[in-house]
């Protein structure tokens, strides 16, 4: 009997309201087109200062710090931001972590109680968007496999290239209303990883 497949993760967009209740802050309309430029390879460099100050400021409690997001793959292109995930303890606990983040220069922009408890920062100079989840949390999984298979990948690597190009011509409100838009590609991708995921593991 064929093994089950593991459910899609649904992914429904939010509406302004929801973003609007989700953001701390100024919640600011794109002014231009999403912006979407080649590989620098000083991005893992980026990424790396930032890791080392994240540490430094939280010690233990940074139970792990990755380089994640579109800028975490060798020659894809991408919105010139760094996504960095950052696993606590426990992400609805900030006052366990975020005091000590904001004292290093960081910034609580993006606060999701009914989204895996996400958290999302701002950098004090560089641009960054720090994603913060408990450890456990099934997003973590996702996130990195996601970011694992765009590495060795290169035909989902280019159709997920295609896609952002795609719709970064696009008139878009708010960036969140393009990462919406890429939802669909991003789960089909996920869908061929996970598989082959789940093939390994049979091994």
């Amino acid at each position: 009997m064929p093994k089950e497949k593991r459910p899609r993760e649904k992914h429904t967009p939010l509406s302004d309201e929801q973003i609007r209740a989700h953001t701390i802050g100024e919640l600011k309309p794109l002014a231009e087109r999403i912006h979407i430029a080649e590989y620098n390879p000083q991005w893992p460099e980026l990424f790396e200062r930032e890791a080392q100050r994240i540490r430094a400021a939280l010690g233990e409690r940074a139970l792990r710090v990755e380089h994640t997001g579109s800028t975490s793959v060798p020659g894809l292109a991408a919105k010139p931001i760094i996504d960095i995930l950052l696993v606590v303890a426990k992400s609805a606990d900030e006052g366990a972590y975020a005091p000590a983040l904001e004292a290093a220069g960081y910034t609580l922009r993006i606060r999701e109680p009914k989204w895996h408890e996400h958290r999302m920062f701002k950098g004090p100079d560089t641009d960054i968007n720090l994603h913060v989840h408990s450890a456990g949390c099934r997003e973590i999984e996702r996130v990195l496999l996601f970011r694992d298979w765009l590495r060795s990948n290169g035909a989902d690597r280019e159709l997920y290239a295609r896609t952002k190009i795609e719709l970064a011509q696009r008139d878009w409100k708010y960036v969140q209303n393009y990462a919406d838009a890429k939802s669909a590609v991003v789960e089909e991708i996920l869908a061929r990883a996970l598989e082959m995921k789940s093939a390994r593991d049979k091994c």
